[in-house]
């Protein structure tokens, strides 16, 4: 029996929600995102994605409100991917994840969250325990940690380990 794309028999938040954002892929697409990943091709060298599941991952997201879609270029025409409110509102689970995936798969601490006003690292909530609020997402600041490989072969991958602030774009540096 193949599995459905909906759980129109559950009555719970968590259901809905997983209809937009459970499939495979698309809490990767959503996290890149953070990072400062906006256009299509750099999602596909950073993921390893294939095409077509990329394509209907953005377009799912875009429909949904999760991504914008940004015209950066006429001719040729080309988009990018950007985080809406609705997206952004996501950074908790995310980080949520994170943080569990760390403590139950790996012990490697992968990246470093950091309040970008005051340099303090985050707490397991997003909060800064130096000035004790919760940290939007726009004032992370967001570096490699001590088990991230320092030379990743792609350029993507190399562009997200500069310290920066989530939600910036990223800059592909020319080889």
């Amino acid at each position: 029996m193949a599995l459905g794309k909906d759980y129109a028999a559950q009555e719970c938040s968590i259901a809905r929600a997983l209809e937009v954002v459970g499939e495979r892929w698309t809490l990767l697409v959503v996290r890149d995102a953070f990072y400062g990943v906006r256009r299509y091709n750099d999602f596909l060298v950073h993921l390893g994605i294939p095409r077509a599941v990329l394509a209907a991952r953005l377009q799912t997201l875009t429909a949904e409100g999760i991504l914008e879609k940004r015209r950066y270029q006429d001719s040729p025409p080309r988009d990018e991917y950007v985080l809406t409110d609705r997206g952004i509102a996501l950074w908790p689970v995310l980080r949520a994840l994170g943080l569990w995936g760390r403590e139950h798969f790996t012990e490697k601490q992968l990246r470093i969250y950091r309040h970008a006003p005051c340099g303090t690292e985050l707490g397991s909530y997003g909060e800064c325990p130096a000035c004790g609020t919760v940290v939007p997402p726009s004032d992370v600041e967001v570096e490699p940690g001590p088990g991230l490989d320092p030379s990743p072969a792609d350029p993507v991958s190399r562009a997200i380990l500069k310290p920066r602030r989530l939600l910036q774009p990223i800059e592909i540096e020319p080889v």
